[in-house]
């Protein structure tokens, strides 16, 4: 890692925090509100509300609209869109947290009848780029791999091995076993390894591997090589938040085998992505309910013998109270549980029932021009640095389709917190000055380019994401909390990734889609 004199003094940088400040002031940290008391500037009544506007909200809302269902109201939150928002610099918008979309499997019917509404899957073959807008499906050059100590680029994220060596036959062998996996069904008819999660197989053979790590599992097989290690730890990180060390072995598996349709030709990478990330597909499912959103956060509700009432407050701390005969509870858990007090009457103990949220860094480094790149190699959509605890950086501008590269450009760097306890890491984020934030969430960048960077660079944003996931620990699948809040067919529903257990869109958007078809 590089000095921290390396990073200039005089670079700007901004700071922001998805609203985890107000968060913790209005919802965390408030214990002495008496909320029948307390003044409030407007009362509205609706059928049903909202409360969340991330994707898992979205969702809920666009299936009612779509359906004809236009009595509801929806609560933004604190940071409208959450992990799924945007930035812009000049013409260029980045990610500000997810930043693609896998083609959807044959289990995620909700994600295609979304990209089939938006024009995007045009085709009947989901794993086939033609079924596809080509402006949104990811072009080479993908992906690269910086190997070597820095003296040279890799064309795939797994490192090269040598024919015949034993890291080429355990790569191999591996990807062999995960690939037989995909579409293979067990004892109950269902397929082992689904998206949504909770359309896979109960198969209790397949599940008993929810008891162990996933290192445990890949000690257990024999799976020994450095460079696969590095790999699969480096997957689950993405995907996941911890590393292989912390993350259930029937999930490390899952990763790989739950993508039925990969198999395509090569250099073919069967993911979406837009230059604003997954802020593309949020505000498409935003765009028709915009006139029952709201720019306010739920920050209290109780249950009524006529349905819900609901505190919420917009950013100039205003209070409202909404009174509804039904509710969708579609914010993280560890919100939740201050909002709701009521979660254990639902059989979820906020005590030990809260899945682990792992922090991230998310850093957009704005360019002006482009950095010269080592051996004149092409700059890749995603750049991962081997061996590396950070997860590399992705290009804003990658899909633009130009004569000459564009004038501006935006490189998005991500840093899971993996290694630390989360409550730690968060206590770190808080407490770090901007030099000591960005000297961790763009290590990558900066040992790929060195001082050679900031002669392009106009300045970075730095997004603290304290509770950015929940990550698929040992024991998730039957969590009973989780399956409790899941199966809750009340006037009360739920609707977030955490139900899940770890956080993409397909299941984010899941749990939205079956709480808004329980409502119809």
């Amino acid at each position: 890692m590089p000095a921290w004199s390396v990073i200039p003094p005089w670079l700007p940088v901004k700071v922001l925090d998805g609203g985890m400040r107000q968060g913790h002031r209005w919802i965390r940290d408030v214990h002495d509100f008496k909320f029948p008391e307390i003044p409030i500037s407007r009362t509205r009544e609706v059928d049903t509300v909202i409360l969340g506007g991330g994707i898992a909200g979205l969702s809920a809302a666009w299936r009612l609209q779509q359906s004809g269902f236009q009595d509801f109201l929806l609560l933004q939150g604190f940071e409208q869109y959450g992990n799924a928002s945007s930035g812009q610099w000049h013409d260029v918008h980045y990610p500000r947290g997810a930043h693609y979309l896998p083609f959807p499997t044959p289990e995620s019917t909700h994600v295609q009848e979304m990209l089939r509404s938006f024009g995007i899957l045009t085709g009947n073959d989901l794993g086939n780029i033609n079924s596809y807008d080509e402006r949104y499906v990811i072009h080479a050059p993908d992906e690269r791999l910086w190997l070597g100590g820095g003296q040279y680029w890799h064309d795939t994220l797994m490192p090269p091995a040598k024919a015949g060596t034993e890291e080429a036959r355990q790569q191999q062998r591996f990807l062999q076993f995960t690939d037989s996996l995909k579409g293979k069904r067990g004892s109950d008819g269902l397929v082992l390894f689904a998206i949504p999660v909770a359309q896979s197989s109960q198969d209790p053979a397949w599940r008993a591997l929810d008891a162990l790590t996933f290192d445990q599992w890949l000690d257990r097989e024999g799976y020994t090589s450095t460079g696969l290690r590095w790999y699969l730890d480096y997957s689950c990180r993405d995907d996941y938040g911890f590393g292989s060390d912390r993350v259930s072995a029937w999930a490390g598996i899952h990763y790989f085998s739950s993508r039925v349709h990969d198999r395509e030709k090569a250099r073919q990478t069967p993911l979406l992505a837009w230059d604003s990330g997954l802020n593309f597909m949020a505000k498409s499912l935003s765009d028709p309910t915009l006139v029952r959103q709201v720019a306010q956060s739920a920050i209290h509700m109780v249950e009524t013998q006529d349905g819900v009432q609901v505190w919420s407050m917009d950013q100039r701390g205003e209070l409202s109270l909404i009174k509804a005969k039904r509710a969708i509870c579609a914010m993280p858990l560890h919100i939740l549980k201050h909002v709701f007090p009521r979660l254990r009457d639902y059989g979820f103990d906020v005590d030990h029932d809260l899945p682990p949220h792992v922090p991230w860094l998310v850093s957009n480094v704005w360019l002006e021009g482009f950095p010269r790149e080592v051996g004149d190699v092409p700059l890749s959509w995603e750049n991962i640095v081997y061996g590396s605890k950070s997860l590399g950086y992705v290009v804003a501008t990658q899909q633009w389709i130009r004569v000459a590269r564009p004038q501006y450009s935006a490189f998005t760097a991500y840093h899971s917190f993996a290694d630390q306890a989360p409550e730690a890491a968060r206590a770190w984020m808080a407490s770090a000055t901007p030099y000591e934030l960005l000297k961790v969430g763009i290590q990558d960048v900066i040992q790929i380019y060195g001082p050679d960077l900031w002669s392009c660079v106009a300045g970075v944003e730095v997004m603290l994401r304290g509770h950015a996931m929940s990550s698929p620990v040992p024991g998730y699948l039957s969590q009973k909390g989780l399956l409790a809040l899941r199966a809750a067919d009340q006037r009360v529903q739920f609707a977030h990734s955490d139900l899940s257990g770890y956080s993409i869109f397909e299941e984010a958007s899941w749990w939205g889609w079956q709480a808004a078809g329980r409502i119809l």
